[in-house]
């Protein structure tokens, strides 16, 4: 039995009723640029995430360009981030002309280590960049408690509706950052029907900014307070993603599920580390990825069986060609360069069947001769 790593066609099987009419309704009014559709979904997204404001953009990585911007991240500056982590996060801040300086990460979650980013601050350091990979949120709270004073860009591109307790209270993700970033690339559990992002944040100024600087720089058209970018969230995409929202968390609460299933079947594998979610975080799930030796000889086991696998990411960024520059070298970062020899993702998605899941059980205990 085939199991991809991921059939949005399966998703899409079960609530094709509830959205196309919510792309028709676009396509009949012929106003696919911003509007009622994407102002509504900046308020849901706001609900969600227990900010005051959201301000929907073209893509996840164009968010994070965005909110570098508005805090004023340009050249001379630092800005502290993750090697393990997908490009457009360290991507960006070469593009708003300032330097990534990366530290190592917590080889049980993969998210940075707050110690090591508060050990990285200069002069020049202006912004941090935690990245929730995986599906749960970075140490947020102590990442702002080692770089007081610092402006925190929480890269949540694979969290929406996850959360973390923090002082005994529930933060959702993007809900403790100065701006909060998401992908609503259709791999995401809140995926659009092509590319969509959102930034959201507790401040009225920089929420202003962030929608002047998605429109070219300017509060009303023709007339441009600075120069910004072309990236305005499409009508259609937030018809579509309004649509899905209502379901988001019933998909992760089966990704969890899912998740423990694989968990208990694996536990007797001593061959295989499955994720670890930290008991301050409530995980969405977004990847299922567990650490193996002899990861490439087992994704092209499982590739043989017709199950659907992925490595995210197999080169660190600071290891990446385009950032030699930077100077870093081999050994310099052990957990990141580490964790990118042993991870390999699973499917996980919500629509997977029990027989599914004992698909990729027993491929993976094949393997291993069990």
């Amino acid at each position: 039995m085939p199991v991809p790593l991921l059939d949005l066609r399966a998703q899409h099987a079960t609530i094709r009723d509830e959205i196309v009419p919510a792309m028709m309704e676009i396509v009949d009014s012929q106003l696919f640029i911003l509007g009622a559709p994407v102002e509504r979904l900046e308020q849901q997204v706001a609900a969600l995430s227990h900010t005051k404001y959201a301000v929907g953009c073209a893509s996840g990585t164009d968010a994070l360009l965005l909110a570098l911007r508005a805090l004023d991240v340009g050249p001379g500056d630092e800005v502290i981030t993750t090697p393990f982590t997908f490009f457009a996060t360290a991507g960006t801040i070469h593009n708003a002309g300032a330097t990534a300086v990366f530290v190592d990460i917590d080889p049980r979650t993969y998210n940075i280590l707050p110690d090591a980013a508060g050990a990285a601050r200069t002069s020049k350091t202006k912004a941090v960049v935690p990245v929730d990979l995986f599906g749960q949120m970075a140490a947020i709270e102590q990442v702002m408690s080692a770089l007081p004073g610092v402006p925190l860009i929480e890269d949540a591109a694979q969290t929406i509706g996850a959360r973390r307790s923090i002082d005994g209270e529930w933060r959702m993700a993007g809900e403790a950052a100065t701006i909060g970033t998401f992908s609503f690339f259709p791999s995401k559990n809140l995926g659009g029907y092509g590319d969509g992002g959102m930034m959201v944040t507790q401040d009225e100024r920089l929420a202003t900014r962030l929608r002047r600087l998605r429109m070219h720089g300017g509060a009303k058209m023709y007339f441009h307070d600075e120069v910004g970018f072309n990236s305005r969230l499409d009508a259609m995409q937030a018809a579509i993603l309004s649509a899905k929202l209502p379901h988001l968390a019933t998909w992760s609460s089966k990704r969890r599920d899912n998740a423990a299933y694989y968990n208990a079947a694996f536990a007797e594998l001593h061959d295989i580390v499955t994720p670890y979610v930290e008991p301050a975080n409530e995980s969405i799930f977004n990847q299922y990825t567990i650490r193996v030796e002899r990861r490439d000889d087992l994704q092209a086991f499982l590739k043989e069986r017709g199950i659907g696998s992925a490595i995210y990411y197999p080169l660190p960024l600071h290891l990446q060609p385009c950032f030699e520059y930077l100077g870093y070298k081999k050994g310099q970062f052990p957990e990141a360069e580490k964790a990118a020899k042993q991870v390999l993702s699973l499917p996980i998605y919500p629509e997977l069947t029990r027989s599914q899941l004992n698909e990729v059980i027993d491929g993976v205990r094949a393997f291993y001769g069990r």
